[in-house]
């Protein structure tokens, strides 16, 4: 699976979001965007999922332009988490977790045992195992993230954008969602996560792509991207040393 940006360039009501945005990225990575409000990180994941048409230049999956594929081969290989962490109705976990299933289910057909595996799996994985019969309304924000995790992990998608899903989280889980977003990339999913979390960032990511207003200034192993200098420039504070990589896992 690969994933090829060219040229980008994307905006709203007559303001540029994105301009000349270029990349190129393969299953198995976890790249993280970093830059602060408003540098373009979440409008760059929606055109990655197809929910926007760039302006100019091409996003492409596999040689073909992302927002052409047609919609239920799109929703199966793509699964975008957006930052609201919003549901419209307060429906139990493992209902919502199933809606992530909705993509590989044939007309008029109820969900198969593959697709009740795959359910349970995102559940364990995302540490709500215990909270399935819950209704959705009654749990903490830090919780509800992690449903609407699960429910994006049972998509069992080769591409996962994720806006900011530590962001309602204790240290702790914040740790777990990015085990877990790891493992994902290591059965060979392309993980693309917009992140505040620079620490995090370090720890976990193969790449950390730097941006500031709309365009991207760097794209490295985030030791390099991370730099003191580039900190100073993008973010306007001071991390002496930059921000390095730490062995740190969970249950450290």
């Amino acid at each position: 699976m690969r994933l090829q940006l060219s040229s980008l360039g994307f905006g709203y009501q007559g303001r540029a979001a994105l301009s000349q945005i270029s990349l190129e990225a393969g299953g198995g990575e976890l790249i993280a965007l970093v830059g602060p409000n408003g540098a373009g990180k979440s409008s760059l994941l929606r055109l990655c999922a197809g929910l926007f048409e760039p302006d100019t230049g091409a996003a492409v999956l596999d040689g073909v332009a992302i927002h052409a594929l047609p919609a239920p081969q799109r929703a199966r290989r793509i699964a975008y988490l957006p930052p609201d962490g919003a549901s419209a109705w307060p429906m139990v976990v493992r209902r919502i977790v199933a809606l992530g299933r909705v993509p590989h289910l044939k007309p008029l057909r109820r969900l198969t045992a593959e697709d009740d595996a795959a359910i349970d799996t995102a559940l364990d994985r995302a540490g709500i195992a215990d909270l399935a019969d819950r209704p959705f309304d009654q749990l903490s924000s830090g919780e509800r993230a992690r449903v609407l995790l699960a429910r994006a992990l049972a998509t069992q998608a080769d591409l996962i954008l994720l806006d900011e899903p530590t962001a309602a989280l204790d240290p702790r889980h914040q740790l777990g969602v990015m085990e877990i977003l790891r493992a994902e990339a290591g059965r060979g999913a392309l993980v693309i996560v917009a992140a505040h979390a620079l620490d995090l960032v370090a720890r976990y990511g193969d790449r950390a792509i730097l941006m500031q207003a709309g365009r991207i200034i760097a794209d490295a192993p985030p030791e390099q991207s991370l730099s003191e200098s580039r900190i100073a420039e993008v973010f306007g504070v001071v991390a002496p040393g930059g921000i390095a990589p730490t062995p740190l896992r969970l249950g450290d």
